[in-house]
């Protein structure tokens, strides 16, 4: 830092040497006046010259001698010196003011506030300890795999922090050159998987689809690459074989699983019923899982029909009203979804707390209010 100091003060020498020339008075200009008395002395002296030689009369040489004087005099009186205006002046300091005052205030700001004592940290150094700042981290990998390109785990450990960052080509670049270098793994071959899925907007590629069913051979229990692996065949068109995998992939979800509205999504999409977890009965929803599609529908059914006789003898329950409006919305039937939602408002007026959530879950399905309460009502 002592270096920059120096080079900030070397600065303000360096403009104070140049504006110095503003700050003082024009130097005296000479002007043509000197040139004129050289022509009357010329004159004189040809004058003289002519008077000798008889060419000119005594009483007109005098009368060309007065005249010729006067205008002498006239050119010695006139003054050389130029004056320097208030306006220039002015300009001047403002120049000096500018580049020095402004320049050495900031100095003297930053030896009072700043750390100048502090010793200069190069790039190298700051590379060596980059602490928690991710850009250093991926410019010292970055530097650490230039010289050593076949550091295979580099690649390996940036792959992933590419892919974060939505560096896309790189996070290919970087898969690819650890998966050459250091053999294929699950969690690889899905993130390749993954980014050229990113790459082409969603679309499960031939490529992709090549490396996901790679990774599902290291590793077939992979969520990750079993939502790819049917995805693609949603794409394809096979919408049966792709319900069935996401079927599949939403049994084995673990709870509370972050992606399972993504896969009931899906199951939907492509003409499945998703399971409506009906008061978290644990043990009827795995009997559900367990039956053939129609038995599904079936039992389904009668769950969400129950639910509805309990609120209708107990209708205080705000939970139960905004599961079975899930749950008709689930099924398909907007009609008592609407139903259950202007029931559940009579017991919950749009104006309270309680109300307003199933007024905003009304909204969201896209539900149309009938009752006058939630005229008007806002989630």
């Amino acid at each position: 830092m002592l270096l920059w100091i120096i080079f900030a003060c070397l600065t303000a020498a360096v403009a104070a040497l140049l504006i110095l020339p503003l700050a003082r008075g024009a130097e005296p200009v000479a002007d043509s006046s000197e040139g004129e008395a050289a022509v009357y002395r010329d004159q004189l002296r040809e004058l003289e010259r002519d008077k000798g030689l008889g060419l000119i009369g005594e009483e007109e040489a005098e009368y060309a001698r007065a005249e010729i004087g006067r205008r002498l005099i006239a050119s010695a009186d006139k003054d050389g010196s130029a004056a320097v205006s208030p306006a220039k002046r002015r300009a001047s300091l403002a120049v000096m003011a500018v580049t020095v005052v402004v320049p050495a205030i900031g100095l003297c700001l930053y030896l009072a506030l700043g750390s100048p004592w502090l010793p200069a940290q190069p790039l190298a150094a700051r590379l060596e300890n980059p602490g928690n700042n991710l850009d250093l981290l991926v410019a010292k990998a970055e530097r650490h795999l230039a010289l050593n390109p076949n550091d295979g785990s580099g690649w390996d450990l940036l792959a992933p922090i590419y892919f974060r960052t939505q560096r896309m080509g790189d996070a290919e670049m970087a898969y690819r050159n650890a998966i050459r270098l250091i053999g294929p793994s699950a969690e690889r071959l899905s993130g390749l998987g993954e980014t050229l899925v990113a790459v082409s907007d969603g679309i499960v590629t031939e490529d992709a689809h090549s490396a996901f069913e790679a990774a599902s051979k290291e590793n077939p229990n992979d969520p990750r690459v079993r939502f790819y692996l049917a995805l693609a065949l949603e794409q394809a068109g096979k919408n049966d074989e792709a319900r069935a995998a996401f079927q599949e992939l939403a049994k084995d979800a673990p709870a509370g699983a972050p992606w399972a509205a993504l896969v009931n999504e899906h199951i939907t999409k492509t003409g499945g019923t998703v399971i409506p977890d009906l008061d978290n009965n644990d043990e009827a929803v795995a009997a559900i899982k367990s039956m053939g599609a129609q038995d599904q529908q079936d039992a389904i059914k009668g769950m969400v029909e129950a639910l509805a006789t309990r609120l209708e003898e107990e209708p205080n329950n705000l939970a139960g009203w905004l599961q079975l409006v899930r749950s008709y919305a689930v099924l398909g039937d907007r009609a008592k979804a609407a139903e259950a939602l202007n029931n559940g408002l009579k017991a919950f007026p749009a104006a309270g707390n309680e109300g307003r959530q199933l007024v905003a879950l009304g909204q969201e399905i896209g539900l149309s209010l009938v009752n006058s309460s939630a005229e008007g009502a806002k989630p």
